[in-house]
Order: structure tokens, then C-alpha cells, then sequence
């Protein structure tokens, strides 16, 4: 059970922290763009809902990506943690054209580690990571309707 409990609170602890710190960081960078774009307009305007909220959602998109680009690895080698000793079959999300048996027993975190580096090289803490890049590309795609159908939206109300 500690093979497995201490990679999951490493991964989510780490997680938390760097995309809060990216989080901030991304927010003071598009909140300093936003208010000296509101200093050389006219101070009197009201600020919409989207120009207020929707800072605060990149923010959050931008942070999470970078979170779980950064974390992946960790991921991987958690993921494999959980799946060992089971005799798994998982797609190949990254070439897509055949499966990966997975029928192993790993003394622990370091143990998985070296296995990958040594057996799948540096690229084998980065497999499967096609599905992130799809998940992202869709956040990112319905990011971009939202922030489309509230502009149309609030032109049309005023």
C-alpha cells in the first residue's frame, strides 16, 4: 500500500502547488494587460462579466497544462504502480495501431523508474501522452466557443 500511497500524494500534492504558482503568475500577467488597457480607456466603463471571469479561466487552463506536462512522468510510473501484478492490455494512444501488454511487478517507485528508463528510454515516461494533448486541445476548443457565444451574447444585450 506505501508503494502506492506515496507517488499519489507526491503527484497531487505537486500538482497543486505548481498550478497555483502558474495560476497567480498567468493571472498578474493578464490582469496588468487589462488594467492598463482600462487606464488608457475611458475608467468610467463598466467591465463585463467575460472580461472578468475570463482571465481567470486561462488562467486556470494555462496552469493545469503545464502542471500535467511537467507531472507526467510522475504519472506514468504512478499509473504503472497501480496496474502491476494485473495483466493489462492498454491501447497505444500514440501511434494507434496496436497494444501494449503490461505484465509486471515492480519493488517500488525507483524500481519502476529505472525499469522504464532502461527498458522504453526517456520517451517511456511520455507514452499515452496523445490523450493529454487531445484533452487540451478540447478544453481549449471549448474555451474558445464559451468566450465566443458570451461576446455575441453581450453585444447583442447592450
Amino acid at each position: 500500500l506505501m508503494v502506492l500511497t506515496f507517488p499519489t500524494v507526491v503527484h497531487g500534492v505537486l500538482h497543486y502547488i505548481i498550478s497555483s504558482v502558474i495560476q497567480k503568475c498567468v493571472l498578474f500577467v493578464l490582469n496588468r494587460k487589462n488594467s492598463s488597457e482600462l487606464s488608457k480607456e475611458n475608467s468610467t466603463l463598466v467591465q463585463s462579466p467575460l472580461d472578468a471571469y475570463f482571465p481567470e479561466l486561462i488562467a486556470s487552463f494555462v496552469a493545469n497544462l503545464c502542471a500535467d506536462v511537467l507531472l507526467y512522468p510522475l504519472e506514468t510510473v504512478m499509473h504503472r504502480l497501480h496496474i502491476q501484478g494485473t495483466r493489462t492490455i492498454i491501447d497505444n494512444t500514440d501511434l494507434g495501431y496496436e497494444v501494449v501488454p503490461i505484465n509486471t511487478q515492480y519493488e517500488g517507485m525507483r524500481d519502476c523508474i529505472n525499469y522504464i528508463k532502461r527498458e522504453e528510454g526517456t520517451f517511456g515516461f511520455y507514452k499515452g501522452f496523445g490523450a493529454v494533448v487531445v484533452q487540451y486541445i478540447v478544453h481549449a476548443a471549448v474555451l474558445q466557443i464559451t468566450k465566443t457565444i458570451y461576446s455575441i451574447l453581450l453585444r447583442n444585450s447592450s
